[in-house]
C-alpha cells in the first residue's frame, strides 16, 4: 500500500501542464481531464464550464503540494484570466481545486508569495475552486505530447528559480 496523493490543478491546455509535470521528482502518475463544471460525463466537444485540468498523483515523502504549486506557478501564466497562450476561455483558466483546509491554506500562502516576489507582471489570479469530481479526459488526451513530440503547447518554465527559495 502506499501513501500517495493527489492533486488537482488546470493552467492551460492539459496537454502541455501534463508533459512538464509528469516528470516532476515525486510525481508518480498524471491524467488530463475536466474539472469543475457543468456537466457530468464531459467531453472535449462538451465540458461547459469544466477546465482543462490535471490529476496529479504525487509521493508526498518526494515531494509536497507546495512544491507542486511551486512548479505550477513557475510554467504557466497564472496572471491571465480564461487565457494561455493562443487558448481562450475558462476551459483555459487558471485554478487549483481545493481538497481540504490544509491545501486551501498552502494556495493562499503560494499566491500570496508568488505575488510578493514581483516576478510576474501582474497580480495572481488563479481561482481556488472546491474539488467536486474529475473526469478523465478521453484516450487521445492522455499522454499527448509523447506521442506527438511536436504536438501543441504553450506551457514552458518561465523561471528556473523556485518561488520558495
Amino acid at each position: 500500500m502506499n501513501n500517495y496523493k493527489k492533486a488537482y490543478i488546470a493552467g492551460g491546455c492539459f496537454w502541455g501542464m501534463e508533459e512538464l509535470f509528469r516528470t516532476r521528482p515525486g510525481v508518480m502518475d498524471t491524467e488530463v481531464g475536466y474539472i469543475g463544471g457543468e456537466n457530468e460525463h464531459p467531453t472535449y466537444k462538451n465540458h461547459p464550464g469544466h477546465a482543462e485540468g490535471i490529476e496529479i498523483t504525487y509521493n508526498p515523502s518526494i515531494t509536497s503540494f507546495k512544491e507542486l504549486l511551486d512548479y505550477f506557478f513557475r510554467m504557466h501564466d497564472p496572471t491571465t484570466v480564461d487565457r494561455q497562450g493562443n487558448d481562450l476561455g475558462s476551459s483555459y483558466r487558471s485554478a487549483i481545486f481545493i481538497q481540504n483546509e490544509e491545501e486551501k491554506n498552502t494556495a493562499e500562502e503560494m499566491i500570496a508569495i508568488v505575488d510578493a516576489s514581483k516576478k510576474w507582471e501582474g497580480r495572481v489570479v488563479t481561482t481556488l475552486e472546491p474539488f467536486t469530481v474529475f473526469w478523465p479526459a478521453e484516450p487521445e488526451h492522455q499522454d499527448y505530447l509523447v506521442r506527438n513530440p511536436n504536438g501543441y503547447t504553450c506551457h514552458f518554465e518561465r523561471f528556473a528559480e523556485s518561488f520558495l527559495e
